[in-house]
C-alpha cells in the first residue's frame, strides 16, 4: 500500500486533535501502521495518544542539537507506543513551534518540515500520515500541506458555532487557491464534532458544496476518556463512526468535494439578516478632545498649576475696557510663542480652522497639528496668568 498523507484542520479547541487521535487509534486497529503529525505551536496534539506525556518536540530538539552542532536523527524526534488489545504501534511527531510571544508559529512549521523532508519522511514504511493542523492562524506556514502538497488529502473538523465553521471555510478558500497554482490536495470533507442537532455546520456544507463525512455528538464519556489519556473509539457507537470512515479513506471510496466556499457576505447571511447600512466613518475631530480649550494635556501629576485650569479670554471681546485689556494681553503673549506653535493657534483659534483642514493646508498629520494647538494653549496659560 503506498503512503497516504491526510491533514486535519480545525479551529483550536474544536475537538481537531480529539479526531486525529482516534482516527489514529481506529487505522492501527486495523492493523495499519499510523504516524499522528502535531502541526501545532502548542504541541498537544499526540498528549492523548501517548497516554498524557508531552513529546519533545522538533523544534526544541533542532535547537539543542544545533547548538552542539550535531544532527537531529529520526529517534530523537519519533516516538512509538504499543498500546494493549492493538496489533500495530502507534507512532507520534510534534513539530511544536516558539514560547509564546518569543516568535512566529508558522515559521516553526516550514523549518520543522525541512527537517522531516530531510529525514525522508515520505519514505518511511508508514502507512497512513495523519497531520493535524491549527486552522485558525492564516499565515503561510500553517498552509504548507496545502501549498506544496504534502498532504493528499484534506479533512475539515468542526461544530455548528459561526467561528470554527468561519476557520473551515478559510481553510477550504485556501485550497481552493492553492489548487490554482498547481496544488494537488484534495478535500475529502467535513466532520461534524460535538453535534448538537442545529444542524448549522450541515445548512453551511450544503451551501458550500463539501461532504459531511461524520457527525459525531456530544458525548460525555467520550470526553471524559480523552481527558484521562484514552480512545473515544473504546465506546462502541463512536468506534463504529472512526471505523466506517477510516475505512472508506483506505478504500478511496470518498469522492473529493468540487467545494466553491463562501465568500464573507454569503457566509454571514447563513446565520441571519445582516444589516445592510453602510456604517458611519469616524472623523479624528470626535475622537480627540471636542472643546477647543480641552486639547491641552492636564498637568503631569505632582506638577499641578493653577494657570493650567484657567480658561482663556475670548480673542472677539470688546465689551469692556477690562476685556480689551485681556485681549491686548492675549494677543502680545501669542506673539511670544515659537513660530509653529503661534501658527497653529492662529490658524485654530482666530481663523477658526478645523483640525484636519490645518492637517491638509501644512501637510502634516492630525496628531502633530494637535499635538502644537495644545503645546500654545499650554504656553500660553503661563505666559497670561504668570505676568
Amino acid at each position: 500500500m503506498a503512503q497516504r498523507t491526510i491533514a486535519i484542520y480545525g479551529k483550536g479547541g474544536i475537538g481537531k486533535s480529539f479526531t486525529t487521535t482516534n482516527l489514529s487509534a481506529t487505522f492501527a486497529l486495523m492493523n495499519k501502521k499510523v504516524l499522528q503529525l502535531g502541526c501545532d505551536p502548542k504541541h498537544d496534539s499526540t498528549t492523548s495518544l501517548f497516554g498524557g506525556i508531552s513529546l519533545p518536540t522538533v523544534t526544541e530538539v533542532f535547537a539543542e542539537k544545533n547548538s552542539r552542532n550535531e544532527q537531529v536523527s529520526v529517534s530523537d524526534i519519533v516516538f512509538r507506543r504499543s498500546v494493549p488489545g492493538f496489533p500495530q504501534p502507534i507512532y507520534g511527531i510534534e513539530l511544536g513551534g516558539p514560547q509564546v510571544g518569543r516568535g512566529c508559529g508558522g515559521r516553526g512549521i516550514i523549518s520543522g518540515f525541512d527537517v522531516l523532508e530531510k529525514l525522508g519522511i515520505f519514505r518511511w514504511n508508514i502507512d497512513i500520515i495523519l497531520m493535524d493542523f491549527l486552522g485558525d492562524v492564516v499565515c503561510g506556514g500553517f498552509a504548507t500541506p496545502l501549498a506544496r502538497s504534502l498532504s493528499e488529502e484534506v479533512i475539515l473538523v468542526t461544530s455548528n458555532d459561526r467561528q470554527s465553521i468561519f476557520t473551515a471555510n478559510n481553510i477550504c478558500q485556501a485550497n481552493n487557491y492553492f489548487r490554482t497554482v498547481g496544488g494537488r490536495s484534495r478535500l475529502l470533507g467535513l466532520i461534524i464534532n460535538r453535534d448538537d442537532g442545529t444542524g448549522m455546520a450541515e445548512k453551511y456544507a450544503e451551501a458550500a458544496g463539501i461532504t459531511v463525512l461524520m457527525k459525531i455528538p456530544h458525548n460525555t464519556r467520550a470526553r471524559d476518556l480523552d481527558d484521562s489519556f484514552d480512545f473515544a473509539v473504546r465506546i462502541p457507537e463512536i468506534g463504529h463512526q472512526f471505523e466506517k470512515l477510516a475505512t472508506e479513506i483506505l478504500n478511496g471510496s470518498i469522492r473529493p468535494c468540487e467545494a466553491k466556499g463562501l465568500d464573507f457576505q454569503q457566509f454571514v447571511r447563513l446565520f441571519g439578516e445582516v444589516n445592510e447600512e453602510i456604517p458611519a466613518p469616524a472623523t479624528a475631530e470626535e475622537l480627540f478632545p471636542a472643546s477647543r480649550n480641552d486639547i491641552a494635556p492636564a498637568p503631569e501629576s505632582g506638577k499641578k498649576e493653577v494657570f493650567g485650569e484657567q480658561p482663556l479670554p475670548a480673542l472677539n471681546s470688546h465689551s469692556s475696557v477690562h476685556a480689551r485689556d485681556d485681549r491686548s494681553k492675549l494677543l502680545d503673549c501669542i506673539g511670544k510663542l515659537p513660530d509653529g506653535e503661534r501658527e497653529m493657534y492662529t490658524l485654530f483659534e482666530m481663523e477658526k480652522k478645523s483640525v484636519e483642514e490645518i492637517a491638509l493646508m501644512k501637510k502634516l498629520h492630525v496628531s502633530e497639528v494637535l499635538d502644537l494647538i495644545a503645546k500654545a494653549q499650554t504656553e500660553l496659560r503661563r505666559l497670561f496668568f504668570q505676568q
